[in-house]
């Protein structure tokens, strides 16, 4: 009965201990990019509980394994294992309490950030503007409602609702803008839609590897060049720059 219970206070300081190390780390570190977007916050806040969420199922199983090395290990003599391990019976609370834990905690996570993530991610239908994207092997061209095309840099105005419509010339593309966590396949003879709402000013140079539209579907020989800078400037600025393009200017 003593060494159950020295067991159990062994493998229960060894998960609080992993499990407080694990969420500092987690928590604390800032790894994720710069965030451009709406929908960004939106998956970064999915991603953070999700890590939270999955620190303590972690040490939970490391805490086991350690548990069982330093307090059930073999005494080996000069001539290998001179004996068997003790036997040990599986609890039933156990069984039926990790069994409980582990379909809570899939039913949450189905909830939030599941469905509610993806309802935060859709929002509204409506638009405050379009941005007509057509991709080709190896290029994305991009229509605004004035008739301006550009083919060599993306510019949305800041706090404005985008809707992309997107659409292939040849293969399957994928649009991706690592700055607002979105991606959708760019397919021939479809156009799929895709929501937006740029947050935040921004130039390319402050964030060159998230700041771009970029192929992330194999497209072939120049997929890896398939990739046009954004900005992200105040509305009066768009207007006066999407005016300019349709001038040619």
């Amino acid at each position: 009965m003593q060494r159950d219970r020295m067991d159990w206070i062994w493998f229960g300081g060894l998960w609080v201990l992993f499990t407080a190390i694990g969420e500092v780390l987690a928590l604390g570190l800032n790894l994720l990019p710069g965030q451009y977007a709406e929908e960004a916050k939106v998956v970064d806040d999915a991603y953070v509980l999700l890590i939270a969420l999955s620190v303590p199922v972690f040490a939970l199983v490391a805490a086991v394994l350690l548990t069982a090395m330093l307090r059930f290990r073999t005494r080996v003599g000069p001539d290998g294992p001179t004996e068997d391990g003790p036997h040990i019976a599986y609890n039933k609370r156990v069984v039926r309490g990790w069994f409980i834990g582990s379909i809570s905690l899939v039913l949450l996570v189905v909830i939030n950030p599941g469905l509610v993530g993806l309802s935060e991610i859709r929002g509204e239908s409506s638009a405050d503007m379009v941005v007509e994207v057509t991709s080709q092997r190896w290029l994305w061209t991009f229509g605004f409602e004035n008739g301006a095309e550009t083919t060599t840099e993306l510019v949305l105005p800041v706090d404005k609702r985008v809707r992309f419509d997107i659409t292939s010339l040849d293969v399957v593309h994928s649009f991706w803008v690592p700055a607002f966590r979105t991606k959708i396949d760019a397919v021939p003879g479809r156009v799929t839609e895709l929501f937006v709402t740029p947050n935040r000013e921004a130039e390319p140079e402050e964030d060159v590897a998230n700041l771009r539209v970029q192929c992330a579907e194999v497209c072939g020989l120049g997929h890896a060049r398939m990739g046009v800078p954004i900005r992200i400037v105040p509305e009066a600025e768009f207007d006066a720059w999407v005016a300019n393009l349709a001038e040619g200017e």
